[in-house]
């Protein structure tokens, strides 16, 4: 894995209170690449080079909880204080109005509530594999989707989960990749999982964004803007990828896709031979597909 950031600079940037640990390659426009669960800034590995390439400064950071980013002190996980965030890393960064934002899972919901929130900020949006709140809400409820999505019930357990998901060398994480992501081998993927979970207090934070989900109670007032952002349509031009083989949301999910995004600019694509982490299973053809997109 680490070949890929031969020439990346890891670097600190302090936004929305937390202690950001980011990997940055490259000099221009900023294009900040947010993950998922259960995954890593590592994950950009294939792309961050090719943005820099592009003409960009790329940057991924670990998402707050992530270690080594830090817990945050507010404890919240909403997607509004993810969004928050972006749009946090994007100032501290010395962003400008020809910066792109990159989002897949719940770097996604992120990126749909900051482009929303301060669309002047963002030139081009790109999401993956977590559709816009208008699609995903109508996917969300038929019976193939609610099997898919079992682990997110299992994550509303008080307790459980975090007993559960270290054990054996964080099996169930390797279950996870394995299932949304088949027959793509995540070794070195569960390591970098279990490197930035390991520690309780990081492993209950990445599980609080699923609690967060259904909970209001412990949502965060001063993120009500961002998250009713996260629920908009985005105003920029978007690119919307899916795998067509995620074990995570179905490729059905995909149909209301183009009907949320703004008409003039925005592309779906599927990526054949592909699950959810498709940026790893398909690097060439995601790479080329993002650069052509937000291309300079």
């Amino acid at each position: 894995m680490a070949e890929q950031f031969e020439s990346a600079e890891r670097i600190t940037v302090d936004a929305n209170g937390v202690s950001f640990t980011c990997l940055s390659m490259g000099e221009g426009p900023l294009a900040l690449c947010l993950h998922g669960f259960p995954d890593t800034a590592a994950s950009w590995r294939y792309l961050l080079p090719a943005l820099a390439e592009a003409g960009y400064r790329a940057v991924a950071p670990w998402m707050r909880g992530y270690a080594p980013t830090s817990v945050p002190a507010d404890g919240a996980y909403q997607t509004g204080a993810l969004a928050t965030d972006a749009v946090a890393l994007h100032e501290a960064l010395d962003g400008d109005g020809d910066a792109v934002i990159v989002g897949h899972d719940w770097g996604a919901f992120a990126t749909y509530g900051a482009a929303a929130l301060t669309p002047e900020r963002w030139r081009r949006v790109v999401a993956m594999s977590v559709p816009p709140a208008a699609a995903l809400m109508s996917g969300m409820l038929t019976p193939d989707q609610l099997k898919r999505s079992w682990y997110i019930w299992f994550f509303q357990m008080a307790g459980l989960p975090e007993m559960v998901v270290p054990g054996g060398n964080f099996a169930f994480i390797d279950k996870l990749w394995r299932e949304w992501s088949p027959g793509y081998d995540p070794g070195d993927e569960v390591a970098a999982v279990a490197d930035a979970l390991g520690a309780p207090e990081h492993l209950a934070a990445a599980i609080g964004y699923y609690r967060a989900m259904f909970n209001p109670a412990v949502h965060q007032p001063h993120y009500a803007e961002a998250q009713a952002a996260t629920q908009m349509p985005t105003p920029q031009p978007t690119l919307y990828l899916h795998g067509a083989d995620d074990g995570c949301l179905g490729v059905d999910m995909v149909a209301g896709v183009a009907a949320a995004l703004p008409a003039q600019g925005s592309r779906v694509e599927i990526v054949d031979s592909a699950g959810h982490f498709l940026h790893l299973e398909q690097p060439q053809q995601v790479n080329r597909l993002i650069t052509e997109f937000v291309g300079r």
